[in-house]
């Protein structure tokens, strides 16, 4: 584990503990977690974006940034969002959902996660919009083809 002991590290999750699950969503996770090199939580904060209609991922990004971020985790990563962290040179890498905070960063220790080379969902993942009912695919199970007549 060598090269990361002297990083910032952050998780994305779902709660603000440590015994919280990993966050699958990035730019519209609901906290932040902060953690030492030695996996002490330093900072659990919640996402301003969550709701946001647009831009999340990059407004997530710049606000890991700021914060000295070396090392993100977490579900999956966007093209926006991966865009502004390459360029930054955050390192990213992907846990598995169902995971704690406490598990992916016990696991990035032992150097099992895997790197995220490239972005890991398309563009508005994880947004809540296009699935379900009346997300815009139509009504229920029809798919959008209008209503099955019986």
């Amino acid at each position: 584990m060598g090269i990361y002991s002297k990083h910032m590290i952050c998780i994305t999750s779902t709660g603000s503990k440590l015994d919280s699950l990993i966050d699958p969503r990035f730019g519209r996770a609901q906290y932040f977690l902060l953690l030492t090199e030695k996996g002490k939580l330093k900072e659990a904060l919640p996402n301003s974006g969550v709701s946001a209609m647009r831009g999340a991922g990059i407004a997530a990004a710049q606000t890991i940034a700021s914060k000295g971020v070396e090392v993100l985790i977490t579900g999956n990563i966007g093209p926006n969002a991966f865009g502004v962290l390459a360029g930054t040179g955050i390192k990213i890498f992907l846990a598995a959902p169902g995971m704690t905070a406490e598990e992916a960063f016990r696991m990035w220790k032992k150097d099992k996660l895997t790197p995220a080379q490239a972005p890991s969902v398309p563009g508005y993942f994880g947004r809540g919009s296009g699935f379900g009912r009346g997300g815009g695919r139509g009504m229920g199970m029809g798919g959008g083809r209008g209503r099955s007549r019986i």
